[in-house]
């Protein structure tokens, strides 16, 4: 055996027991989609978590209304075997804002997220808007109050900066949301008890990132700020990777 293949060898058995030893000690990561989506949409971030050796679990909530979205990550966060990273993207920031209040969850980390104090929901911030976001006539409601995004919506406003393909699976596959998960109200705000993370996407036509910023500065949440849409776990995946190594390292 050569010099080379058995420093080669060296490195690749110490990376292993490097990554074994990190996942022995390090929390699972627990992911929380937002509206419209599901656990799909980290698909990017998790092989990127997972090569660090760290359990990750995205979940499927069922969009149906705030209460049951909870109850559902409530019941993924007891599964781990051990304390947690709690995660949530746009809407499942209100979700993890409330489920975060788990004894198992060392911390929170919001991507491009809506992060509402007690007693708020999200309808309540919206409104509190000047105006009506221009992106509001793009979804429409059905007969029953279940909410979808327009196509061409979704690419303009949504994920402008992934490709057309992209942003076209994106609306063709999006789960549907009850109009009446926006109004669901946050009882306790777990960031007021939690060290937080915010990955701030400064393009965001969504959620303004002045808006994230201000929720950022009220958790005294540590800010990563990224050059993205609404959907920087697509567009930026390693950063919004690096944010949640941060915020697992940073809970150790």
């Amino acid at each position: 055996m050569s010099m080379k293949t058995v420093i080669a060898a060296a490195a690749i058995g110490t990376a292993s027991i490097a990554s074994s030893a990190y996942a022995a000690g390090a929390p699972s990561v627990v992911l929380v989609h937002g509206a419209w989506a599901n656990g799909s949409s980290w698909a990017q971030v998790v092989p990127l978590l997972q090569a660090k050796g760290i359990n990750v679990v995205a979940v499927h909530n069922p969009l149906s209304s705030f209460e049951a979205d909870v109850a559902a990550t409530r019941r993924v966060i007891v599964d781990q075997p051990g304390d947690v990273i709690l995660v949530g993207h746009s809407y499942g920031g209100a979700v993890i804002t409330e489920a975060g209040n788990s004894d198992k969850v060392r911390a929170l980390v919001y991507v491009a997220a809506f992060a509402p104090s007690k007693g708020q929901s999200i309808n309540a911030i919206v409104r509190q808007a000047p105006e009506p976001p221009a992106w509001q006539k793009e979804i429409h409601a059905d007969a029953t109050g279940v909410l979808t995004w327009s196509a061409e919506g979704m690419a303009r406003y949504f994920a402008p900066d992934i490709s057309p393909a992209a942003a076209a699976l994106l609306a063709a596959t999006q789960a549907p949301l009850s109009a009446a998960a926006f109004d669901g109200k946050v009882t306790s705000a777990a960031f007021t008890q939690k060290p937080s993370w915010f990955v701030i996407s400064d393009n965001d036509q969504i959620i303004p990132a002045g808006l994230q910023q201000a929720f950022a500065q009220t958790m005294k949440a540590t800010t990563v700020h990224v050059a993205s849409s609404h959907v920087p776990m697509l567009s930026q995946p390693q950063t919004v990777a690096d944010a949640i190594v941060a915020a697992v390292e940073g809970s150790r």
